[in-house]
């Protein structure tokens, strides 16, 4: 049976002795190992570009640090993405005026409106009209639909060389052109809807969460096949796994894993791809969003553990230290919201996060977390982009940088 523990009023389940695996014989946490003795933050190198087969950086968000502007991103027109999923359009704010400037038709159930590795094109993941539609970050103008096959989420692989269409009704992963998106090759997946993806450190492996069958699968992205599924057992949480968003520690050691019905994240190491804890954060956990110093991880909570939520529900946001994993604050919707999807902005003061079920984007003071701004938009926004971004390429989702 795992060890349990209290940490600020939430329950942390282990594996072990130690929920946090880290090498005690490397230079840089002997010495994180001293300065959190003396109470204080821990240090976060600055990464070199890693590229597959790379070593490890210490922060993998270290050139994604606020206002860290690529030439591409200093190019975009400042603008926030917004996908209505049962409207099938996406609303276009002004994060200046805070107020949607247009909205556009776009293929059938727009989930996620995704960065492209280059930076040079926003694709919107029409999932059941089979499309990408392409944005063009320069003018905030929308293109020709792209046909691709059930793209429900979209990634790219380290290196730049492919896009990973998560197909979740067709249980695919499918490598494509990153560019052309010509399909290379379907990698069939056994369990039951894949949604959320992310890469180790150095890009060999990618770890996917199956909403409906509760478990991981590891991807060997080189071979392109998977190597392994994990069952998120819910080891007494009183609750049937339903994981969603996952994404790595700054370091990379961990990977976080939203599961809405346990009402927490999951802590898995992705390199022996086993459980080694879980920190309770709120009711139907969704989305796992990094501060731009890489020292606080926003994990929104939708207020609902059902796929079909209601008006107002318990929404909130869990503030996370990732080095101690501890929870520093938790904000609630003031008046009730569900928090979705969505990023913090450029220079890391605001968070950007999509109410899925009350037609509305919230905008948190990313360090007070003050709600300043709920705006009015269409049905079911999703995951919502806000662009541009920091960082030298994306891996996908709605703005993964690294």
């Amino acid at each position: 049976m795992p060890a349990s523990a209290h940490v600020d009023g939430a329950p942390v389940r282990t594996s072990g002795a130690v929920n946090y695996p880290i090498s005690m014989s490397t230079p840089h946490v002997t010495l994180a190992l001293l300065v959190l003795s003396a109470g204080g933050p821990l240090p976060l190198a600055t990464a070199q570009t890693p590229r597959t087969g790379d070593s490890v950086p210490t922060n993998l968000y270290a050139a994604a640090g606020a206002g860290m502007l690529g030439p591409a991103a200093r190019r975009a027109a400042p603008l926030v993405y917004v996908p209505n999923s049962k409207d099938s359009s996406v609303s276009v704010i002004d994060p200046r005026t805070y107020r949607v400037v247009r909205t556009f038709a776009t293929g059938a159930l727009p989930q996620h409106v995704v960065p492209s590795y280059d930076l040079a094109t926003l694709w919107v993941a029409n999932n059941l009209g089979n499309t990408l539609t392409p944005i063009d970050p320069v003018t905030g103008r929308e293109g020709t639909r792209v046909p691709v096959d059930d793209p429900y989420n979209l990634y790219f692989t380290v290196d730049g060389r492919f896009a990973i269409v998560v197909a979740e009704r067709l249980r695919r992963l499918d490598f494509r052109d990153a560019h052309t998106m010509h399909l290379i090759e379907s990698v069939p997946v056994e369990c039951r809807g894949v949604d959320h993806m992310e890469f180790t450190a150095d890009g060999r492996y990618a770890l996917a969460t199956c909403e409906f069958s509760g478990q991981l699968l590891k991807l060997d992205v080189a071979a392109r096949k998977v190597v392994g599924y994990l069952m998120l057992d819910p080891d007494g949480l009183g609750a049937r796994a339903m994981p969603q968003d996952i994404r790595a520690s700054p370091d990379g050691r961990v990977f976080y894993v939203a599961d809405m019905m346990a009402n927490g994240v999951y802590l898995v190491d992705p390199d022996e791809f086993r459980r080694v804890g879980f920190v309770a954060t709120g009711k139907g956990t969704h989305g796992i969003y990094p501060s731009r110093d890489g020292r606080r991880m926003y994990i929104t909570n939708r207020g609902w553990n059902t796929t079909a939520g209601g008006r107002r529900g318990p929404g909130t946001v869990t503030v996370l230290d990732p080095i101690t994993q501890r929870i520093v604050v938790t904000w609630p919707v003031p008046g009730g919201g569900s928090p979705d999807m969505g990023n913090v902005t450029a220079d890391g003061r605001e968070l950007w996060l999509s109410g899925r079920y009350d037609g509305e984007v919230y905008v948190f003071d990313a360090g007070t977390g003050r709600l300043m701004h709920r705006i009015k938009v269409g049905r079911e926004p999703h995951g919502l982009c806000v662009w541009p971004q920091p960082g030298r390429y994306s891996l996908g989702h709605t703005g993964n940088m690294r």
